[in-house]
């Protein structure tokens, strides 16, 4: 294994760390994984929920929100129709409570037993015979466009809400809600379908709010050398709709004959201190001008008492501006105002201060289990998520860490990954995505212990039918890849069953690296699932066969389809074909990217802070890897509970002794190193509980004596 560590510019680094206020060795980190825009750097070092996009930003977002309360006042039936999977559910629960909380007549549905992906037509003529008018699709609906059509001309009108890859033609509904459509006005595509479900939740919960819908216009003149600068902006649901900037000099235009006049017409002007802005509009225009203004400052100081009684201008809440630190251009005053109206208000709406967050434990949930990429706004809400969910009032889910015994203990990232995740997916890959449901929105204290049992044996179910295929179908693979060009797996097995068939792809892309193809036939359909890696795009692969299929959709690294029986042998001819073409990705040499070299000072307990600025991990933000020179092995045990194939290492670091676990390792053990060895150890830093005592520990990704590491210190060609 090759460990590579690039070079960076210790300007860039010192610069970094003067300018936002923190140590060298995050600010290089930051560099060193090419963080260092502002935007960038933002999301790592704030978690707050203003830092978020506003949920406004969807052009279509205010006509969903109309659409709801609409069905709220008229008392329609809503349907909520969801997915199978931990993002699919997450995204029912949060929505079906939400409006039942506002008040209104509503259901979910999820695809049950073998049912296809996504709203199907028996679920609308269903919905419809029932007096149905209002159908949500969350974590799906963009593909169906047959099924929304139907609906409309049974009387029931569709609010999209999905975050998966768009069709050329869009279904016709009220609103769509989804960061991958384009022109859709939201700025970051990578959502999970909970975090663009939790969008539409913080809008619904901010049009309860006075401030909905309502123009908000704010003002600020500043003085300069012989002239005065005005300048004005208009909010709407707290994104910016219009600006006016204009420069004048005392006495020389009437108010009327300035844009400024048109810009303030008919509008409440809110400024920051009124009087001396009184004062200088007097100047500008005149001693009988009168402009009405309403003073922000009594206000804003009584949220924000901090700013009570230090005369601070606009000037200099500038430089102390959070929001300003990130941006690339120096904020002018009205910029200021403008964030400190927005900071203002939600502050003061309980619903976006209070109620919002409260929401974000299954935001959390889904977008881990959906794989999303935890930069950007996801990484505030998954952090904020998992503080939710560490004193979580949702029963349901305190029952569930109850059963995975984790109740009490600090959840993270790998516990959801490995042991919520699972449970709740099995749910649905079993065909009883209900249940999950039922416990997630449940309060009955007797049914919740029930339902997280059920929950349990399924997952435990899941794990046997895995491992029984798994052993059946790994014989198989070499020849398979070898008939599908060595590009591709492709397995199809009538035993298969259709809700493993994600877990079995991954699991043969993982082990082959190579793209997995994995087919389950039921009832006359194949239904499939394909993972892989980039530069594959599942998507466009399967667009290559779309008039085989019933439906088809994804992501850019996971997929699903159905066919008729009678068309997966031409199928199956037509990938034979399409492996041939693959251009076979280079294989390299294993390498471990080092995030920072520690001396021997830096290894103490403090670390800590340093590893767990960048949580949350996962997808597109692995947890950092350190190297630390020097190390002393003070011991060695072999440890495994099957086997006995793993170490346990006590190693001498700095001035402290650091417990370590080094996996798989004991082959090594006596023959790469030894006790008493100096080695040069890359590994990860984490905290490990065990018997109520939590305590420090390393996870050896390798380790080498000084004379045996292959350290690569250049970026790698593009």
């Amino acid at each position: 294994m090759v460990w590579q560590k690039y070079p960076i510019e210790s300007d860039t680094v010192r610069k970094i760390s003067e300018e936002f206020g923190i140590d060298l060795l995050l600010a290089s980190i930051l560099v060193r994984r090419n963080l260092h825009r502002r935007e960038d750097i933002k999301f790592i070092l704030e978690d707050d929920l203003l830092f978020t996009h506003n949920a406004f930003l969807f052009v279509e977002m205010e006509d969903a929100v109309d659409r709801i309360h609409q069905a709220l006042e008229e008392g329609e039936k809503i349907l909520i129709f969801g997915d199978r999977d931990v993002d699919g559910i997450t995204s029912t629960v949060l929505l079906t409570q939400t409006i039942r909380d506002l008040g209104g007549d509503v259901r979910w549905q999820v695809p049950m037993g073998d049912d296809p992906y996504g709203l199907n037509m028996e679920s609308v003529e269903r919905f419809a015979a029932d007096d149905g008018s209002l159908i949500i699709t969350v974590d799906c609906g963009i593909s169906n466009k047959q099924e929304i059509e139907r609906a409309l001309e049974l009387g029931i009108e569709t609010l999209v809400v999905d975050h998966h890859n768009p069709p050329e033609e869009l279904p016709p509904a009220v609103a769509i809600i989804n960061p991958k459509v384009e022109d859709c006005g939201y700025p970051f595509r990578d959502l999970a379908g909970c975090g663009v479900a939790s969008k539409l939740v913080w809008a619904l919960l901010f049009s309860r709010s006075p401030f909905y819908n309502q123009s908000v216009c704010l003002l600020n003149v500043r003085p300069g050398n012989d002239s005065y600068f005005i300048e004005a902006v208009k909010l709407v649901n707290l994104v910016e709709t219009d600006r006016v900037v204009e420069t004048l000099n005392p006495g020389m235009v009437g108010l009327a004959d300035t844009r400024l006049y048109r810009f303030l017409e008919g509008e409440e002007i809110l400024v920051y201190d009124a009087g001396p802005q009184e004062k200088m509009l007097r100047k500008i225009f005149g001693p009988d001008t009168l402009i009405a203004l309403i003073d922000l400052k009594p206000e804003i100081e009584q949220v924000f008492p901090a700013l009570r009684g230090r005369g601070s201008s606009l000037l200099a809440l500038r430089e102390k501006s959070r929001i300003g630190k990130y941006e690339n251009s120096r904020l002018e005053e009205i910029d200021v105002l403008a964030n400190l109206f927005r900071s203002f208000v939600h502050r003061k709406v309980p619903a976006l201060n209070e109620d919002f967050p409260r929401c974000l434990d299954l935001v959390a949930l889904g977008t881990l289990a959906d794989l999303m990429p935890l930069v950007d706004e996801n990484r505030i809400l998954v952090r904020q998520g998992l503080k939710v969910l560490n004193s979580t009032g949702r029963k349901g889910l305190r029952e569930l860490l109850f059963q995975k015994n984790l109740l009490g203990k600090r959840i993270g990232t790998t516990d959801i990954a490995w042991q919520l995740s699972p449970s709740i997916n099995a749910t649905g890959r079993l065909g009883r995505p209900d249940t999950a449901v039922n416990l997630l929105l449940s309060d009955d204290d007797a049914q919740l212990k029930e339902l997280a049992e059920e929950v349990d044996a399924l997952n435990r179910e899941r794990k046997k039918l895995g491992e029984t295929v798994w052993s059946r179908i790994l014989p198989k693979t070499r020849k398979n890849l070898d008939e599908m060009s060595g590009n591709m797996v492709f397995i199809s097995d009538s035993s298969i069953h259709r809700g493993i068939t994600g877990i079995i792809a991954s699991r043969l892309s993982n082990t082959m690296k190579v793209p997995a193809v994995v087919v389950a036939h039921f009832d006359g359909k194949a239904v499939g699932s394909v993972r892989c890696d980039p530069p594959f795009n599942v998507r466009s692969f399967l667009s290559n066969f779309e008039d085989l299929f019933f439906d088809y959709g994804g992501h850019d690294c996971a997929g699903g389809f159905s066919m008729p029986e009678e068309h997966f042998e031409n199928f199956t001819h037509r990938v034979r074909t399409f492996a041939k073409g693959i251009e076979p990705v280079e294989t390299v040499e294993e390498r471990l990217s080092i995030d920072a070299e520690l001396p021997p000072a830096y290894m103490k307990p403090e670390l800590i802070t340093v590893q767990e600025s960048f949580e949350p991990y996962g997808e597109a933000n692995p947890p950092l890897v350190f190297l630390a020179r020097g190390m002393k092995i003070l011991q060695a045990d072999l440890m495994g509970k099957k086997e006995v194939v793993h170490l346990k290492l006590l190693l001498e670091g700095g001035v402290h002794k650091w417990p370590a676990v080094y996996w798989n390792a004991a082959p090594r053990l006596g023959r790469d190193f030894q006790i008493g060895d100096t080695v040069d150890v890359a590994f990860r830093l984490g905290r490990n509980y065990f018997n109520n005592t939590e305590t420090l520990q390393l996870t050896v990704l390798d380790l080498h004596r000084p004379e045996d590491v292959h350290l690569v210190e250049e970026r790698p060609a593009e």
